[in-house]
């Protein structure tokens, strides 16, 4: 099944390039054959569409290994790997470029020939509380390169590691292709004190009769199983079923250790940091200033505030700050839970007189919808349609987002907050463009008509990984994901919130739900644009 509606062709949000990127052709990458995901092939793709489509996702192909299967003792080893700095010596100020050479070899200390890997990289002053993230070109042969901007004076260290090797990365692929089965969820079905349970999701296997939930709106496919003895109108709520087991060969979980080559540092064979000279006459902070979410990096932290290279940041530390740009807004705050940390920052951060305060389960960590209300401003959280793998949720309350901008009025006191990738992860990335092609209209709609609106989508954001969570929440997935949104949302009148380098370049251990400080600068970012200082 297929996608529907979108517009614009613009550079890709993607930090991680292929070098020769520029020329892979559509052609070439429309050919390849993939399996349709799904015998439900209600929605067709207009002309346009389908070419946006075709563009996206050969813009996110990454380079295959060789063919056939390769041992594990041939696959990436970041403990045999290193990286060297490109002139380590040389005279570096605040502005130049710093490259970096990363070199992969397999666990027989052999060069590796072909690309693939997957690697994050960050330049870093643990004393000045400073960091920011790297842009990473796959050479394709084993080789890597790696370009800092570099952003503040002093000692600056570089760290690079390997996500995952580029066999791992091969399974990945597959699983998201052949079982996006592999999270799967559940409704209850209940009459008078009779109830069943059927299992539910994007896509179904053929065979058994299913109910089909479908949203009348925005064609957002969804099914059921029927329950043998009642109807489908009697579904009375959501629920995430479980994660499958046994996903992978003995071989193939090999790729997938802990303390082997999982997010595993790669170390200099020399020296592992510069020393950066102050800019004559300049601050380093006034570079470029227009908004661009594909700038490489995009900010970056100092003395632990991120600083953004596109719009001026300015700090809320004062919960009367926040009370003072919010007067008389009302905030909508739509996705996942990494959103809702936003509802949770602001409602303890901002003590005082709230009028009304609700959410629909006793829990918040569990909570679908939540509203907040002060004595002069008024915000809501409200999670976005399934696939979502909350605890149980009643089938009422499950709401898509692009349904929900379609009701709001906008205008200059309204903000809208969107983020929406971690529970897509499992599934091919067709699902996700047709998901963003839907909420991207309903935005464009909105905007035209209240265009002084304010848009801001958060963007994914790195975390923790171990063999299990890769293999549904890998951050190679989430990066795929990403690369996608900001294509898509290019060229479009909305705001950005990095979270995705601001998770990268912090010194905290990664997280899912990321460490309050990074929330805390996520919302400087995300209230800077809903109050832009008068310059």
């Amino acid at each position: 099944f297929s996608p529907q509606h979108l517009d614009d062709d613009t550079v890709s949000g993607s930090n991680w390039i292929t070098e020769n990127s520029v020329q892979h052709s559509l052609s070439q990458t429309a050919k390849t054959t993939r399996k349709p995901y799904c015998g439900y092939t209600e929605q067709t793709l207009s002309k346009r569409e389908q070419a946006e489509q075709e563009s996206l996702l050969a813009a996110i192909q990454w380079p295959t290994p060789p063919d056939g299967k390769i041992p594990f003792a041939q696959s990436t080893d970041p403990t045999h790997s290193d990286f060297v700095i490109v002139k380590p010596s040389r005279f570096f100020k605040v502005g130049d470029q710093l490259e970096v050479l990363v070199h992969m070899k397999d666990f027989q200390g052999k060069p590796k020939q072909y690309g693939g890997d997957y690697l994050q990289a960050r330049i870093h002053s643990p004393g000045l509380k400073a960091g920011a993230a790297g842009r990473i070109v796959d050479c394709h042969n084993g080789l890597y390169k790696v370009f800092f901007t570099l952003l503040w004076p002093g000692e600056v260290k570089v760290s690079v590691s390997l996500v995952h090797p580029s066999e791992a990365i091969q399974v990945l692929l597959r699983l998201r292709e052949e079982r996006p089965d592999r999270v799967y969820f559940k409704s209850s079905f209940k009459s008078g004190r009779y109830s069943e349970t059927t299992e539910c999701n994007v896509c179904l296997p053929a065979g058994l009769p299913v109910c089909n939930f479908t949203d009348l709106y925005t064609g957002e496919p969804w099914f059921c199983y029927k329950p043998r003895k009642l109807s489908c109108a009697s579904r009375i709520n959501h629920a995430k079923g479980g994660y499958l087991k046994g996903l992978l060969t003995q071989e193939e979980s090999l790729f997938f250790q802990s303390d082997v080559n999982i997010k595993r540092p790669i170390l200099s064979s020399g020296p592992d940091s510069v020393i950066v000279k102050p800019k004559a006459f300049t601050d380093s902070s006034s570079m470029g200033r227009a908004e661009d979410p594909t700038a490489s990096p995009s900010g970056y932290y100092y003395e632990d505030q991120w600083r953004s290279r596109t719009h001026w940041i300015h700090n809320f530390n004062k919960s009367d700050d926040i009370t003072e740009c919010l007067q008389g807004k009302v905030i909508h705050l739509f996705g996942d839970s990494t959103i809702r940390q936003w509802f949770e920052y602001l409602t303890a951060f901002v003590p005082g007189n709230f009028l009304l305060f609700s959410f629909v389960f006793k829990d918040p960590y569990k909570a679908l919808f939540l509203t907040a209300q002060t004595q002069s401003w008024f915000y809501c959280f409200r999670c976005h349609g399934p696939p979502i793998r909350f605890s149980t949720v009643f089938s009422s309350e499950l709401r898509y987002i692009a349904n929900e901008l379609n009701s709001i009025v906008g205008g200059r006191n309204t903000v809208v907050a969107i983020t929406i990738w971690s529970h897509f992860s499992t599934f091919p990335v067709e699902v996700y463009i047709r998901r963003l092609r839907n909420i991207r209209r309903a935005v464009l709609q909105l905007l035209d008509r209240s265009p002084k609106t304010a848009i801001v989508i958060r963007t994914a954001n790195v975390q923790e990984l171990g063999p299990e969570v890769s293999l549904f929440n890998s951050d190679w997935y989430s990066f795929q994901l990403d690369s996608v949104m900001r294509k898509m949302f290019s060229g479009i009148a909305v705001h950005f919130v990095d979270a995705w380098e601001m998770s990268v370049a912090h010194y905290l251990p990664h997280n899912l739900h990321p460490n309050e400080i990074i929330v805390k600068n996520q919302i400087d970012a995300f209230l800077s644009y809903v109050c832009p200082l008068q310059t």
